[in-house]
């Protein structure tokens, strides 16, 4: 069995689809792209699609994550390829590696996000979001299903800083620009219970008042492990292409040695 890791946006307007709606489209991309899935045992098999850390509706993603099983080898860049032409514009299948170690989840350990708020001076966003990080503590309140909860967003958050139009990489099309626009970094630990960025919003509403006029237009810039000594986050992705090319690299050794040596001329 092969095993296969995808990496897929959420872009435009499709922020708005729920993670269920990627899932159904996604299942009817395997079926258009005759991709050879393996299926679970039982009553009502299903295709071995193992989803990692899914975004919140509504945010927009450049990095998300999934793993799917194969009963056939297949070349995962020509895999890729068919299942971006599957799928809708804007769920974009961006990245593919064969699966050569464990432990995808686990290595989901922080996120970057973008929050973009329109109508916000940068001025002002700086200043909320200095006074965030400078907070010890900062308790929000989120309504899960046994009620509100209260919980500190400032613990799981690493940084919080402003960035200019020029480095910001994910400015929608549909939002308005004639207006003051902030655009926020933010880095954060996924720790229990989740830190998601509409709580850093709340916490930044709670010390320094700030509330945009719309709401803020969020996405995921990154995910993976977070790198301690530089203060980023890395390719999840990249233990496997390692393997493969050690892998490669091992193969192509082996099979110079095992050829037979050519006499020269006598």
């Amino acid at each position: 069995m092969q095993r296969i890791r995808l990496r897929y946006t959420k872009r435009g307007r499709l922020r708005f689809t729920s993670h269920r709606d990627f899932q159904r489209a996604f299942e009817r991309a395997l079926r258009r792209a005759e991709v050879p899935m393996a299926y679970s045992a039982g009553f009502t098999p299903h295709p071995k699609v193992s989803y990692a850390n899914a975004a919140p509706t509504g945010t927009g993603s450049e990095a998300e994550y999934l793993e799917i099983a194969l009963t056939a080898q297949r070349d995962p860049d020509k895999l890729r390829e068919l299942l971006d032409e599957s799928m809708p514009a804007g769920l974009d299948i961006v990245d593919a590696v064969e699966s050569r170690t464990s432990g995808l989840a686990d290595r989901l350990t922080a996120s970057v996000w973008e929050l973009r708020l329109d109508g916000v001076e940068p001025a002002a966003a700086e200043r909320a979001a200095a006074l965030f990080t400078a907070a010890e503590q900062v308790e929000v309140q989120r309504r899960t299903k046994n009620g509100m909860r209260t919980f500190d967003a400032r613990e799981a958050v690493v940084s919080l800083a402003p960035v200019t139009d020029g480095e910001a990489i994910a400015a929608d099309a549909d939002r308005p620009t004639d207006k003051p626009c902030a655009i926020l970094r933010l880095v954060v630990r996924h720790v229990t219970p989740a830190v998601r960025p509409d709580d850093v919003l709340s916490g930044l509403r709670a010390v320094a008042d700030l509330a945009p006029p719309v709401p803020a237009a969020v996405t995921r810039l990154a995910q993976g492990l977070f790198d301690e000594e530089t203060g980023t986050v890395t390719d999840p992705l990249a233990p496997d292409r390692e393997a493969v090319t050690a892998a490669s690299s091992t193969a192509a050794v082996t099979a110079a040695a095992k050829a037979p040596a050519t006499e020269g001329p006598r």
